[in-house]
């Protein structure tokens, strides 16, 4: 390789890395933080000014105190809900419509000479519709709702064809530690992106802003750093990419359609594949389960302030930098299965500390939260990587479809199991440690899969280290 080649080769991976701190905030912030903390409280204020006007006191208490408005009745695409279950079932909208959008965006990125391209328009949705969400106030909040489902739509894009890349800037023996070093650089963006959302945030009242404001400030300022940091990605990533055979006389969106078909239907011919994919779906439902309910644990069944969850939730950013990076090193030397393997047992590890925490003890909410950084980033970088050795040549973005697109479509196991479990014993502890059984599965499934006959049977080389 001359060093032509080698500089271009780290500029396409700088370029790729950066992508991953581009897009973190809009999960960090927009979805994790400021939109659960805020949707469900516009909504809710929506229907108050409603009761105000119409008269009706049916959802405020005898004392005239309106803590039960979160029981409102709102309506949203037509449908009426309590306020408080905006947020809940506008994450799961977002969901089936990215499940019916995203594997035709795999199949048209594919079939295009210019993949970069696509990247940068799915990135200018999400960050367009991230930065709009600034207008979501009183009766607008259901613009708000739309613009996130937008939002989502150019999230979940961006990051198929942003995983499909990964093949193109990377050997098989490099994967592990490229994919490793984005999904860690991803991590250390979105904390650094909250970190200064959340001191404006709690400085709001010395600055003389309202808290809806700083909200709607925190999702404006979410969209412009997705918006930036995207520009170097779109000038570094490789700019040609030679697609699947193009049918004469078709369209490229058409020809999307009709590639979907073909894939679903011959990714039956890899049935390794599959199993790994079913495998990476279980542990990675558990992963975002935990993930999604730490602060409610901590709130409900703790009782930590809301100071200490904020904490919590940058700890487990900025370790999950330094967990990305180590997995990538371990993997060099044990390779990505075992890898894997072991972080899932160490997942088991942490949930087992997150059952004995004692209430009012923040420091051993803090030591989970470490643990929980330190296995989050790599393990789901490891998988990203690992998935990609077994994609049929020609076939990066579509398989990266199915990956995210079944990612999507079964993260609502975990917080289902969550919710039972803790509404049937009535305890939150037995809610976590009932979380285990997607670890302990995952990690079954995994071992089972003999992933470097998967890769042989896809067409590909295997890594020397697996």
């Amino acid at each position: 390789m001359t060093l032509a080649e080698t500089r271009d080769k780290k500029r396409e991976r700088w370029g790729w890395y950066f992508y991953d701190w581009a897009n973190s905030p809009f999960y960090s912030s927009v979805t994790t933080v400021f939109g659960a903390l805020y949707m469900s409280t516009v909504a809710a204020a929506d229907a108050k000014q409603n009761i105000t006007l119409n008269g009706d006191k049916a959802c405020v208490d005898a004392s005239g105190v309106d803590d039960k408005l979160h029981n409102c009745d709102v309506s949203l695409f037509g449908l009426h809900f309590p306020a408080g279950s905006t947020w809940g079932y506008l994450l799961s909208v977002a969901t089936v419509v990215q499940v019916l959008v995203l594997p035709i965006a795999g199949a048209v990125a594919d079939r295009s000479r210019n993949k970069r391209r696509i990247l940068g328009w799915f990135a200018c949705l999400g960050a367009l519709a991230s930065a709009l969400m600034f207008f979501m106030a009183g009766s607008n909040w259901q613009l708000g709702a739309a613009l996130f489902i937008v939002a989502n739509i150019g999230y979940g894009g961006s990051l198929v064809v942003y995983y499909s890349f990964l093949v193109d800037i990377a050997e098989p023996d490099e994967r592990d530690d490229v994919s490793a070093k984005g999904w860690a650089f991803g991590y250390l963006g979105g904390g650094l992106a909250l970190a200064l959302q959340l001191a404006f945030y709690l400085s709001r009242d010395a600055l003389g802003v309202d808290t809806g404001t700083a909200v709607r400030i925190c999702f404006l300022t979410s969209g412009l750093w997705w918006t930036v940091f995207t520009i170097p990605v779109l000038r570094a990533l490789p700019r040609v990419h030679t697609p699947v055979a193009v049918e004469r006389g078709v369209s490229v969106l058409r020809a999307g359609f009709r590639e979907l078909r073909r894939t679903v239907a011959e990714a039956k011919a890899f049935p390794l594949t599959l199993a790994f994919l079913g495998s990476y779906l279980i542990f990675a439902d558990g992963i975002s389960t935990v993930v999604a309910v730490s602060a409610q644990y901590g709130k409900d069944e703790l009782r930590f302030s809301d100071e200490v969850l904020i904490v919590t939730v940058l700890v487990i950013q900025f370790l999950a930098y330094v967990g990305g990076v180590l997995h990538g090193l371990v993997a060099r030397r044990l390779g990505a299965k075992r890898t894997i393997l072991g972080s899932l047992v160490l997942w088991v590890v942490v949930l087992a500390g997150a059952y004995f925490i004692q209430p009012q003890q923040p420091l051993q909410f803090y030591a989970v939260a470490v643990g929980i950084g330190l296995v989050l980033g790599g393990t789901n970088a490891l998988s990203r990587s690992l998935f990609s050795q077994m994609i049929p040549a020609g076939k990066d973005a579509q398989y990266y479809s199915l990956y995210v697109v079944g990612e999507k479509g079964t993260s609502w196991l975990g917080p289902l199991v969550f919710a039972a479990v803790g509404q049937a014993t009535g305890s939150f502890r037995l809610a976590i440690v009932a979380l285990v059984i997607f670890f302990v599965l995952g990690f079954v499934f995994v071992a089972l899969v003999p992933v470097r006959r998967a890769i042989v049977a896809a067409g590909n080389r295997p890594p020397a280290v697996l």
